[in-house]
């Protein structure tokens, strides 16, 4: 089993309409609802690879009893994704995506999610520590709600450890620098996040310093470009066959899923980022926001292109 954090899970809302015009009306031409939140998008991408998942954080109030319905509702997978979260007083948030039709491109609206008491907090700590006795790996992600400290992810990664549970750590800012210091297995932050922990938007430059603050492997999205790992055992990128167009809405939480997947299959580290690189170009090509398209993704596996970084390992 793999375990998903999401501490502000959302309800994710996508609205398409034919051309996105500024200060306009607009009819609204399609709408989509469903349970969101980074952990969650990756659970389910990693339950149609295979993987049995638990997908716990915070969920409350008319909201949270949708994202609730609609996760016991999604079809079944190639396996079984289980729902731990943990019910609170607030409101879980709504997330918005108004689609351009003419375009392509998104418009993102994020709502900050529901004050988390220390009470409830004290009540998701113990349910996470029982949750790691039968994990396999734990990801960590996203934005933390309002109530919880900055250092959280800190606190959650190192019973983890304790646990000799590998955890990926997939969120940014403050978070995500306290984050560190506390030794994560693996990172995943995009080159905006990765500049703005380390003050360089030179990739390897900017890998190498992430790792030299606490994490024991550094994965930073490129964008096209792909990913790019800096690891004990070597440095590598990996790059699509070619640019492709579509709505790139959870394409890094696919890229997580792979992630976890190969890492508990025991995948060498050129096998992770095809994978990684793979599942995310075929969320950007899917017709619906957070899905992959698996013909997609099974075509694009063996075009992924890899270089080994000459100067080995990092």
């Amino acid at each position: 089993m793999i375990l998903t954090v999401t501490l502000n899970t959302a309800l994710d809302l996508t609205y398409g309409v034919p051309a996105l015009v500024p200060h306009a009306s607009h009819r609204v031409t399609d709408l989509s609802e469903r349970p969101g939140g980074k952990g969650i998008n990756v659970a389910r991408v990693l339950t149609a690879l295979g993987h049995d998942s638990v997908v716990t954080g915070f969920a409350g109030g008319a909201t949270g009893s949708v994202l609730r319905r609609l996760l016991a509702d999604l079809p079944p997978g190639r396996a079984k994704l289980t729902d731990a979260l943990v019910p609170v007083a607030g409101d879980t948030r709504r997330t918005l995506a108004v689609v351009d039709g003419t375009t392509g491109d998104t418009t993102q609206f994020n709502e900050p999610g529901p004050h988390v008491t220390a009470d409830e907090w004290t009540a998701f700590l113990r349910s996470y520590e029982d949750l790691l006795t039968g994990a396999e790996a734990v990801a960590l992600c996203g934005s933390l709600p309002p109530g919880i400290h900055v250092g959280a992810y800190a606190e959650l990664i190192r019973p983890a450890r304790a646990a000799g549970v590998p955890v990926l750590l997939d969120t940014s800012g403050e978070p995500l620098r306290r984050g560190i210091a506390a030794r994560p297995d693996l990172i995943k932050p995009n080159a905006d996040e990765l500049a703005q922990l380390t003050g360089s938007r030179e990739p390897t430059r900017a890998t190498r310093d992430a790792r030299r603050r606490g994490a024991h492997t550094v994965i930073a999205s490129l964008g096209p470009e792909g990913m790019l790992a800096v690891t004990p055992d070597g440095s590598w990128q990996a790059s699509p066959p070619a640019a492709v167009k579509g709505n790139p809405t959870g394409a890094g939480d696919s890229a997580v899923a792979g992630l976890l997947s190969s890492l508990v299959e025991g995948l060498s580290w050129p096998d992770r980022l095809r994978r990684a690189v793979a599942l995310s170009t075929a969320t950007v090509l899917a017709p619906t926001a957070g899905d992959f398209d698996r013909a997609a993704y099974e075509e694009l596996l063996p075009r992924v292109a890899i270089e080994e970084h000459a100067d080995g390992a990092a």
